[in-house]
């Protein structure tokens, strides 16, 4: 089930919002989580069962972490935790990458392949492990005590706004709000809340459907099949298919938050508008990009090493390792690698280089940068992201034959959407419409606007039978 569907939108929502607002404050938290593991068993009943019980697991683990006075035994506790994590992350999502790697050096040396049954991935396993590491973490370095009750763990993790795409949201960011809502309890936050869901649906729903269907017709054909022309226009859709794709969901989930009284952390910043990789990602999946600091690149030293070398190492592992998390293939992990590099050559000296140039320079060289990138990030496999590299600098544009007129007018409002804030008065309105307090007149515009968002975002789902979501499948 996603935001974006009729069944969504029509049916679970609405029913959810109603029993939750009249339920009594000491059963909110109940009627959240049953209908979290109802929006979850939804898409995989195998799975929720899964899921719970690892939950159950780190909720006693932690616990009994939390009591002990030896330090020893507090590392063996969040160890055991980590390693559990770890364990079931690598075994649904991994297990099958790794067999079939390993079948294919088998057969490079004349032996026979391993047979093994290929495994289904869980729906957002990748995002709620995540939550799952923080909770043991945070607890272990004192700045959280854990959960009291197991019920309020289980919607730390299973919180359907935020299970299967984020935004990755810490237990240290979210434990006060888990057991006491009242301060984002009111009618401001709802219809705020409101408005940014509405805005993530259109988003989704009238600008990343409408060009995903575009990219999806051109990276299914065979790359010689195309010319230059058609390779960019693929690559074009597709680069703002993701933005409006994943950042629409991560503000339909904010806003979902922020209708129930929770305060999710914001997830994307205009990245588009960039003037250098390293800003890049700190615009781009923003809680993917903190969490990888906090838990992995400063545990390696981060910035406080002894060597250049290692300085550089830590970034380009810690990008080996993000390129992974995305999926179980040698694309992704390329595509890790290779902002990786970018963020090495940005210290060493390309940040230095490009601030002699213009702003507009900067934010064009690196929005084409970032969009090289997702040829791996949307490729099936290396052999079609070379060939589709390949058409791109052919530079032969002749015969693009029919493109929709509906997709070049979509791409264009794509663009003006994603680079807007580029300019002083597209940052003012951004920040009326996401962050300012609302005045009862800006209550009332913004209400009739979403108003009609909402119901052509609606009309255009049920016309529609392409309605896909790119980050289901990490």
């Amino acid at each position: 089930m996603v935001f974006s569907s009729t069944i969504f939108l029509v049916y679970f929502f609405p029913f959810f919002l109603l029993f939750y607002y009249l339920a009594d404050k000491k059963y909110k938290n109940y009627v959240a989580l049953i209908a979290s593991i109802f929006f979850y068993a939804w898409g995989a009943p195998k799975f929720i069962f899964v899921v719970i019980a690892s939950i159950f697991a780190d909720f006693y683990i932690v616990k009994e972490m939390f009591k002990s006075q030896n330090p020893k035994h507090k590392k063996l506790w969040v160890s055991i935790s980590v390693a559990l994590n770890i364990g079931l992350l690598v075994y649904f999502k991994y297990s099958n990458f790794f067999v079939e790697n390993f079948n294919v050096i088998l057969q490079a040396i004349g032996f026979k392949a391993v047979h093994f049954t290929k495994l289904v991935l869980p729906i957002g396993i990748s995002f709620f492990t995540f939550q799952k590491f923080t909770y043991a973490i945070d607890v272990y370095r004192g700045k959280y005590q854990p959960l009291e009750k197991l019920t309020d763990l289980c919607l730390y993790i299973l919180l359907f706004p935020q299970l299967i795409a984020g935004p990755i949201v810490r237990y240290s960011e979210i434990a006060d709000q888990l057991v006491d809502r009242e301060k984002y309890e009111n009618i401001d936050n709802k219809l705020i809340g409101f408005y940014r869901f509405v805005i993530g649906l259109a988003k989704k729903v009238l600008i990343a459907n409408v060009v995903g269907a575009e990219a999806d017709r051109i990276f299914s054909m065979d790359p010689q099949t195309m010319n230059s022309g058609l390779a960019w226009l693929g690559l074009m859709a597709y680069t703002f298919q993701i933005y409006f794709d994943f950042s629409g969901y991560s503000d339909m989930a904010i806003g979902i938050g922020r209708m129930i009284g929770f305060k999710f952390p914001e997830n994307f910043n205009s990245p588009y508008v960039s003037q250098s990789i390293t800003e890049f990602w700190r615009r781009w999946h923003i809680t993917l990009g903190r969490w990888m600091r906090d838990y992995l690149y400063i545990p390696l030293g981060g910035n406080r090493v002894n060597t250049k070398f290692r300085l550089y190492f830590n970034l380009w592992f810690v990008f080996l390792v993000s390129g992974l998390w995305h999926g179980a293939n040698w694309t992704f992990v390329i595509w890790g690698a290779y902002h990786g590099l970018f963020l090495i050559l940005d210290r060493l000296f390309l940040v230095r280089l490009l601030e002699k140039t213009s702003k507009v320079l900067r934010i064009i060289l690196t929005f084409f940068i970032a969009s090289l990138g997702w040829v791996l990030f949307r490729s099936e496999t290396l052999k079609y992201a070379l060939s589709f590299y390949k058409k791109l600098f052919e530079f032969k544009f002749s015969g693009i034959g029919y493109v929709d007129p509906e997709v070049i007018t979509i791409m264009i409002v794509a663009a003006i959407f994603a680079f807007f804030v580029s300019v002083k008065p597209g940052e003012k309105i951004m920040e009326k419409v996401f962050f300012d307090n609302y005045t009862l007149k800006r209550h009332l515009v913004m209400s009739t606007i979403v108003f009609l968002l909402f119901v052509i975002s609606l009309a255009s789902i049920v016309s529609s039978g392409f309605n896909p979501f790119i980050y289901f499948r990490f």
